[in-house]
């Protein structure tokens, strides 16, 4: 068996011939070989902790803020890359799922009182998808919104319905 020295401490060591052709043997022990390491412990910006980053993975780092996991990375870029700065923002224009919700009108058809949230959809009064004031919104499950666009006397029922 060949002998080498280790990179770290010199010590003279013994490596199989199958390990110096891998590329390994270098090092006379994991202890030798983590002194060697030339990367650095930096801090999560989310939770705090403590987490060894490489010298590639610091170089890959385009907002240069680590992370100790991919969750509290979404925690971080949950909250700087909404509204506007969102890949998929659409000027705000469509954002009218939520205007329900926020204002506290409870997910009930308008028309046959259904409440199951899974057929629920959100029909706009006067037929303007940009109008999403609360006034211009009603809660309609999908059967009852088709009827509402495409039958005449369920419109009207649906009026009535408002009042």
């Amino acid at each position: 068996m060949p002998i080498h020295s280790c990179k770290t401490c010199s010590k003279s060591f013994y490596v199989k011939p199958f390990h110096v052709k891998r590329g390994h043997g270098i090092y006379c022990s994991n202890r030798c070989h983590y002194k060697d390491i030339k990367g650095t412990i930096v801090e999560c910006f989310v939770c705090k902790k403590k987490v060894y980053r490489g010298p590639a993975k610091l170089q890959l780092s385009k907002s240069k803020k680590y992370f100790c996991s991919k969750s509290c990375q979404t925690k971080w870029r949950n909250q700087v890359y909404i509204g506007p700065k969102h890949a998929n923002w659409k000027h705000g224009r469509s954002a009218y799922h939520s205007v329900l919700d926020r204002h506290k009108i409870k997910a009930i058809c308008t028309l046959c009182r259904t409440t199951e949230r899974k057929v629920l959809a959100i029909h706009h009064i006067d037929k303007n998808r940009r109008n999403s004031a609360v006034e211009n919104l009603a809660w309609l499950c999908h059967n009852c919104h088709y009827l509402v666009h495409h039958y005449e006397d369920e419109r009207k029922r649906f009026v009535e319905a408002l009042v």
